[in-house]
C-alpha cells in the first residue's frame, strides 16, 4: 500500500519540455512512474522522446486528462506562471497536484490554495517548494532520487527535501510505504497532519518518521493530532536547534519569533505527545531502527 500515489497513478508533467521538467521526467520514467504526457500550450501536438519513451505534449491539463486518464500532475512551471498552472490543474479536476517550483510568491500560493478550497477540495496540493513524493517500486512524482531506498513499511513526512533523502538512505534496509516532502514555505497544501492521517489509515505503514523545522506552529499542531489520533509509533526530528533567533533560515517559513517556533518548543510538544525526537537526523533514524526491529 501507499498514500496519495501508487502503481496505478497516471502522471502528467506541466513544464515537461523545460530544462528541469525534461531532466526529472527522465528520472521519474527510469524509476517506473507511469508518465502519460506533458502540458505546454506553446508546444501542444508535439511529441518528446525520453530514451525510447515517446510522450505527447498537450495544450491544457484538461486535454491531457481526457486523452490519457491522468490523475496526477507534477508542476515544474517557473514561479511567475506557477499560480496559473496550479489553478488550471484544479479547474481540470485532477486528483493530485505536486508543485515542485521554488520561489512562488506566498500571495500566489494563497490564491491557488483558496481556489482549491472554494472549488470543493477535489485536488490535493503537495508543495510548493517541495521534492514531491515517492512510493518506492510503485510511483515517483517529483525529484526524490529513486535509488536511495526501496519499498517497506515506514511512512515519512518531511518539510525538508534533503532531510527526506537522508532519512530514506539511512533507513533503506527497512524501506518505505511512501515518503512525502511537503515543502517549507509559509503556506503549503498538504500538511504534516494530512500525511499523518493517511499513514495512520494505511494498513501497510507500521511506523512514521516526521521531520519538521523551526518556524510556525505546524509541528505543535501535528503533536496535538498525534496525541489524539495516531496509534502507530512516531519518531521525529526538528531542524534548526542552533538557529539564531529572529533570522529567516533557508526555507521561507523557517523564522523564529521569541520562543514561538523554536526547535526546543517543537521537540517538547512532540515528546509530550509520545513521539521520540532525535537530536540529529542519524539519531532519529536510530530511534526508528529500534522500533522496526521490535516490530519484527
Amino acid at each position: 500500500m501507499a498514500i496519495f500515489i501508487n502503481k496505478d497513478s497516471k502522471v502528467i508533467v506541466q513544464g515537461m519540455t523545460g530544462a528541469e521538467g525534461t531532466k526529472h521526467t527522465k528520472r521519474m520514467l527510469a524509476s517506473g512512474t507511469t508518465i502519460v504526457g506533458g502540458v505546454n500550450p506553446r508546444k501542444a501536438g508535439e511529441k518528446v522522446d525520453f530514451d525510447g519513451t515517446v510522450l505527447p505534449v498537450f495544450g491544457t491539463v484538461a486535454e491531457a486528462m481526457e486523452a490519457t486518464g491522468a490523475d496526477v500532475t507534477v508542476i515544474f512551471v517557473p514561479p511567475a506562471f506557477a499560480k496559473a498552472a496550479v489553478i488550471e490543474a484544479i479547474d481540470a479536476g485532477i486528483g493530485l497536484a505536486v508543485v515542485i517550483t521554488e520561489g512562488i510568491p506566498v500571495h500566489d500560493t494563497a490564491a491557488f490554495w483558496a481556489h482549491a478550497v472554494a472549488t470543493g477540495n477535489k485536488t490535493r496540493i503537495i508543495g510548493p517548494n517541495c521534492p514531491g513524493l515517492i512510493s518506492p517500486g510503485q510511483s515517483n512524482a517529483g525529484i526524490i532520487p529513486a535509488n536511495i531506498s526501496g519499498p517497506g513499511k515506514i511512512g515519512l513526512v518531511s518539510k525538508s527535501g534533503t532531510l527526506t533523502y537522508q532519512m530514506m538512505y539511512e533507513l533503506r534496509d527497512f524501506g518505505f510505504s511512501t515518503a512525502i516532502g511537503i515543502g517549507g514555505d509559509p503556506i503549503i497544501g498538504t500538511t504534516h497532519i494530512d500525511a499523518l492521517k493517511a499513514f495512520q489509515e494505511d494498513p501497510e505503514t507500521e511506523a512514521i518518521v516526521m521531520i519538521g523545522e523551526i518556524g510556525g506552529d505546524a509541528e505543535e499542531r501535528a503533536a496535538a493530532y498525534i496525541k489524539d489520533n495516531v496509534t502507530k509509533p512516531v519518531v521525529g526530528y526538528v531542524a534548526g536547534f542552533t538557529a539564531p533567533e529572529g533570522k529567516t533560515m533557508g526555507h521561507a517559513g523557517a523564522i523564529v519569533s521569541g520562543s514561538a517556533g523554536t526547535a526546543q518548543a517543537k521537540k517538547e510538544a512532540l515528546e509530550a505527545a509520545g513521539v521520540k525526537v532525535g537530536k540529529t537526523p542519524s539519531e532519529t533514524a536510530a530511534l526508528m531502527r529500534e522500533i522496526m526491529s521490535s516490530i519484527g
